[in-house]
């Protein structure tokens, strides 16, 4: 990525984690002050199912990746008690329902109930960054989860309505929302309702508000080099790419064993196979110091370094780097 379209990225008021800031480049320019801020100062609540672990695992692999990376990018997940210097994440804290925005989508009035419930238990009252992710955003309705985002902002955001002491107030701490689009469905990301217009829906929102956006759809479907695929999925495979590249290599889906359906090859497996583990990459995690793992519906390591990449340049971002 070239230092100007980095510089756009980091436009005053927009806030847009995409493919382009989703690499180590953009990573490492950080100053390491707002990451010293970000990780002392925030704790994150974040909601998901499967394929929202592309952050966690990302996030829980990054402190192995280089020397330096264990202290700087430090989390802990789901501490009673925060550890000092760490960074609090708190993965998946709650058995409410829904579990995620896809399952929000049935009833956003339920979805509401959870946030509220959870954000004013006393036990949650540190908690001042809250992200959700969806399963599925294909065919849901972007529009009500954009009020619904509006609705919670409006009451647990900085001057919100429940924010303060006394009468009406629920919480002292404000929260930071952090809006997210959906992951790429390969083959099937073109047309209303489907994850390329839901992306542009949620992601000029966000610039219009200045709000927060980790945009999974942006980052699945560009290639390292920046090329855009818009028939790839989330694990970075196009039929596309197989053709650009004359791909005859026969990879499946993931989990489904030997006789699970083949899919198209991946531009984000080709450039793991030609990098260098711990220099350019390294392996998720299923936890801070867990095995390696994969992030869910994928069978390589860099989808979910990206994820993460672009979750601690949000972080940085409201940390105050500009």
């Amino acid at each position: 990525m070239t230092e100007s379209s980095r510089a756009q990225s980091r436009t005053e008021g927009v806030l847009i984690a995409d493919h382009q800031v989703a690499n180590q480049a953009t990573l490492r320019a950080i100053p390491t002050q707002y990451i010293d801020a970000a990780r002392r100062t925030f704790h994150v609540a974040y909601m998901h199912t499967s394929h929202g672990t592309h952050v966690t695992c990302g996030v829980y692999g990054l402190p192995g990746f280089q020397p330096g990376d264990e202290s700087l990018f430090g989390v802990t997940a789901n501490a009673t008690t925060p550890t000092p210097d760490r960074l609090d994440f708190n993965d998946y804290p709650w058995t409410y329902t829904p579990s995620d925005l896809s399952q929000a989508d049935a009833d956003w009035d339920a979805w509401l109930t959870t946030v509220r419930s959870y954000l004013d238990d006393p036990a949650h009252a540190r908690i001042n960054v809250m992200m959700w992710s969806w399963c599925n955003i294909g065919g849901h309705d972007v529009d009500a989860y954009l009020r619904s985002m509006a609705t919670v902002i409006g009451e647990y955001g900085p001057g919100g309505a429940r924010i303060g002491t006394g009468a009406g107030k629920t919480r002292v701490t404000p929260v930071t929302f952090v809006f997210m689009t959906g992951h790429a469905n390969r083959g099937a990301n073109v047309g209303p309702g489907c994850p390329r217009d839901q992306a542009q829906a949620i992601v000029a929102y966000c610039v219009a508000h200045g709000y927060p956006c980790l945009d999974y759809y942006g980052i699945d479907t560009h290639a390292m080099d920046g090329t855009y695929y818009e028939d790839a999925g989330d694990n970075g495979d196009s039929e596309v790419y197989r053709a650009a590249i004359g791909c005859t290599a026969v990879h499946r889906e993931p989990g489904t064993g030997a006789d699970g359906p083949v899919i198209a090859c991946s531009y984000y497996q080709h450039w793991q196979d030609e990098h260098v583990l711990g220099t350019d990459w390294y392996q998720d995690r299923s936890a801070p110091g867990g095995e390696a793992v994969f992030g869910a519906h994928t069978y390589q390591y860099v989808t979910a370094n990206r994820k993460a990449y672009a979750f601690w340049y949000l972080l940085a971002r409201l940390a105050g780097w500009r």
